[in-house]
């Protein structure tokens, strides 16, 4: 029973979701807001009933007293419940822009599809909801309910949120005109993002810049963004794994900074294209991104898997504690503080390099794959510097373009070359067919019905490229020669059995197993991938 302030007799705070109740424990909530624990960014944000503003728990302002704070799980929530955003803590560059780091994988999926724009645009909101739901192999009422449950919102009240903080980002990082601005961001008309800012923010686009001061005007340069993530975050491993697999052409590593050529399918099936450099800021307190883009229309888009291939929104405090806890793993964690599990720009791209390493070492993988970019991937042109001297010069094989393509010349097994040929056309006649299933084992067995895929390559393209943090590839070399003790080396079944005391972020320990115990060369060091 509540008391008429919301106060559960535990000391909760209860937030009614239509037929749910979330609860966050309000003691912890307010003793994090008070000491400005970082490791609660992005966990919750406090809703000032005096004010009516909302903050993320690091806010510098003095914090309110307890009994004029609510504690909500998400941004949206604290949208959908008329709070406004924060101007000094700038809830838009909290680590997870989707307000919520759970485990509910469904919603995870379902968040960053909507970071990329999948429910965009200011009409047919529920018919949009619908094809989110179908993508994620859900019926639309039971989508609805999980981010009722976990968020306190809607999934079209999550992507307005999302618009919201987005565009405010936009106008405070960078001299984007606000016609631009309106457009990133997924807003129909000029007249309806400057409608939608003055209301949230009390004051208009041009005021909140203003007051952002000056930014980066130079459309050459690129738009340059802060990407945000908690810390610690080991830069220098997820910067060496990148730059060994590093496909020539495609991709390259060098002076600590990584770069690559983009290509994604905007709002009415236009292909964008353009190149990406991403570095670790100057303080070590968030990534640096500069986009090159074709179409603006894209950028959020851009922003969203970036994230997932840096992995920034992992809940990283609570994935070490588990895993240091094995003595196994306990020193490798140590050494390695804040890794991630690096993923990949698109799905079908990782599944094509996953079968080209098939028996095969890093290097030559990285070979093959540059073979199969200078036959089939299509030309470029960039600016000079987002091409880096020429380094950057093609887009990774489309599906349909890798479908007809002779990879008879490339010096790869022929079953091998046929399994990506039958990959491509798969993906080429079902879009949809390598998209994060309902679970890990629904991918694992949709990966392993196409040709040439078994369960250590079905694991590896979860593991990084469908984002399933608790992928594991239990019959992988490196994992069984890191797992073996007095020389004898488990079975994969030993080492699923072992493996359970990770779940669910058995490929976090994965990626600690591979790297091991040495801590990598630091990124302010001259690394080139050639």
């Amino acid at each position: 029973m509540e008391s008429e302030n919301g106060q559960t007799p535990a000391g909760r705070w209860g937030i009614r979701a239509g037929m749910e109740t979330i609860e966050l424990d309000r003691d912890i909530c307010y003793r994090a807001l008070t000491a400005r624990d970082a490791r609660f960014d992005g966990r919750f944000y406090t809703c000032v009933l005096t004010t009516g503003i909302y903050c993320r728990p690091v806010c510098p302002v003095r914090p309110p007293k307890r009994e004029h704070c609510v504690f909500l799980p998400s941004a949206a929530a604290a949208h959908a419940a008329g709070y406004r955003p924060c101007l000094r803590c700038r809830p838009e560059v909290a680590p997870g822009l989707a307000g919520w780091r759970g485990t509910a994988s469904s919603v995870s999926r379902a968040l960053a599809l909507i970071a990329e724009g999948a429910l965009n645009g200011d009409d047919a909101e529920n018919a949009n909801v619908e094809r989110l739901a179908a993508r994620l192999g859900l019926g639309d009422r039971h989508l609805r309910r999980l981010f009722q449950k976990h968020l306190g919102a809607t999934p079209v009240a999550v992507a307005q949120a999302q618009r919201i903080l987005f565009a405010k980002k936009l106008i405070s990082e960078t001299a984007l005109p606000f016609s631009e601005v309106a457009l990133a961001a997924g807003f129909g008309s000029v007249r309806r993002f400057n409608e939608t800012i003055k209301r949230t923010y009390g004051r208009p686009p041009s005021a909140l810049r203003r007051a952002s001061g000056p930014a980066d005007g130079d459309a050459a340069a690129g738009v340059t963004l802060k990407l945000s993530f908690t810390r610690p975050y080991d830069w220098d491993s997820v910067l060496a794994f990148l730059g060994s697999r590093a496909v020539p052409g495609v991709e390259s590593v060098e002076a600590g900074r990584y770069r690559r050529t983009i290509a994604l399918e905007a709002a009415g099936g236009q292909l964008v294209r353009g190149a990406v450099e991403v570095g670790l800021a100057a303080d070590g307190g968030h990534l640096e991104a500069r986009i090159w883009l074709s179409e603006v229309a894209a950028l959020a888009a851009v922003v969203g898997r970036l994230r997932r291939v840096f992995d920034l929104d992992a809940e990283i405090g609570a994935i070490e504690r588990q895993l240091a806890r094995d003595p196994r793993l306990a020193p490798a964690v140590a050494a390695r503080p804040g890794l991630r599990v690096p993923g990949a720009w698109s799905p079908f791209e990782l599944a094509v390099r996953a079968i080209l390493g098939q028996q095969v070492s890093v290097a030559g993988a990285r070979t093959l794959a540059g073979r199969v970019v200078e036959r089939c991937g299509e030309a470029v042109a960039l600016p000079e510097a987002a091409a880096g001297g020429g380094v950057l010069a093609r887009l990774f094989p489309s599906p349909e373009r890798l479908a007809e393509a002779d990879l008879s010349a490339i010096g790869m097994p022929g079953a091998r070359s046929r399994a990506v040929t039958a990959l491509a056309r798969a993906v080429a006649d079902d879009p949809m067919l390598l998209r994060p299933g309902d679970s890990l084992e629904e991918s694992v067995a949709r990966l392993c019905a196409l040709p040439g895929i078994g369960p250590w390559t079905a694991q590896y393209i979860a593991m990084r490229g469908l984002g399933e943090p608790d992928a594991f590839p239990a019959s992988d070399l490196g994992v069984l020669r890191a797992l073996a003790e007095g020389g004898v080396r488990p079975g994969p079944a030993e080492a699923l059995a072992r493996a359970e005391a990770w779940r669910p972020w058995r490929g976090y320990a994965v990626l600690h197993l591979w790297l091991g115990e040495t801590p990598p060369v630091p990124s302010d060091s001259k690394r080139s991938a050639a």
